[in-house]
């Protein structure tokens, strides 16, 4: 690349992030195509089934690469979710999901929110907590620090220790790769841990945290009024322009 700053040009090498199309399907049958970051592709697929809560109480007894002929034939670039054909046969998403724009637009908005339960128990974190998390999450952001252009998406405890964390070039992408691993780890205490995204807090965001039973959400950017809305109703904690040194709570408690 070519570098101007001044009066000064100078050229050398960098990287940049990858982006390409994932078609998703759930027992062969097409979910969407989502545009992100090649990398733990199985767990974007089983999450983002899960947070469109197509998988109900059905589990997952298969991932893999597949398509007309040859996984390598297709760029690994389609992936089939297998649950022997219990989960119900879901409509396609019209249209490619982007990078950035995760559930805008669909018609399941409402209807995914309303037919989800509260959190039960929710831990509630203290200030000191998720001020650990926020100095220590981008030192883990390994592709973050090369390319400078990827979202993550990270577990925290109580204590503000980082358990699980991802990346892609897709917000929504990176919590669903966390999602997914967590449901094929069949791991059910979301409850008593917190969601960070590096991204703003919006509709979906929350939505997916609600869905994946997480009590609290802490995002680095700006909170949207619905999103404030669904977190009272999911009995969350929302916690948004998230500094190491400040921090602003829209919905549930933080204790100091």
């Amino acid at each position: 690349m070519q570098r101007i700053r001044g009066d000064e040009i100078s050229r050398f090498p960098d990287e940049v992030v990858v982006e390409e199309p994932l078609e998703i399907r759930l027992d062969g049958n097409l979910v969407a195509t989502t545009m992100r970051t090649p990398g733990h592709d199985y767990e974007l697929a089983v999450g983002f089934c899960a947070s469109e809560a197509l998988l109900e109480d059905t589990a997952v007894t298969q991932v893999r690469y597949c398509g007309e002929g040859p996984a390598a034939e297709f760029e690994y670039n389609v992936v089939t979710v297998d649950t022997g054909g219990r989960a119900a046969v879901p409509q396609p998403r019209l249209g490619n999901v982007s990078s950035s724009c995760g559930l805008c637009g669909s018609a399941t908005l409402v209807e995914l929110a309303t037919r989800l339960e509260p959190i039960s128990d929710p831990v509630i974190f203290t200030a000191h907590a998720i001020t650990s998390v926020l100095e220590t999450v981008g030192s883990q952001q390994e592709m973050f620090v090369r390319t400078g252009g990827l979202h993550a998406a990270a577990v925290f405890d109580s204590d503000g220790a980082i358990g699980l964390i991802r990346e892609d070039i897709g917000r929504h992408n990176a919590v669903d790769k966390i999602i997914g691993r967590r449901v094929l780890d069949e791991k059910l205490d979301s409850n008593q841990l917190g969601l960070f995204v590096s991204g703003r807090a919006s509709f979906e965001m929350v939505q997916k945290a609600w869905t994946a039973g997480f009590g609290t959400l802490v995002a680095v950017s700006a909170p949207s009024a619905l999103a404030v809305d669904i977190a009272k109703t999911a009995n969350m904690t929302l916690v948004a322009f998230a500094r190491s040194d400040s921090m602003n709570v829209y919905a549930g408690q933080i204790n100091q």
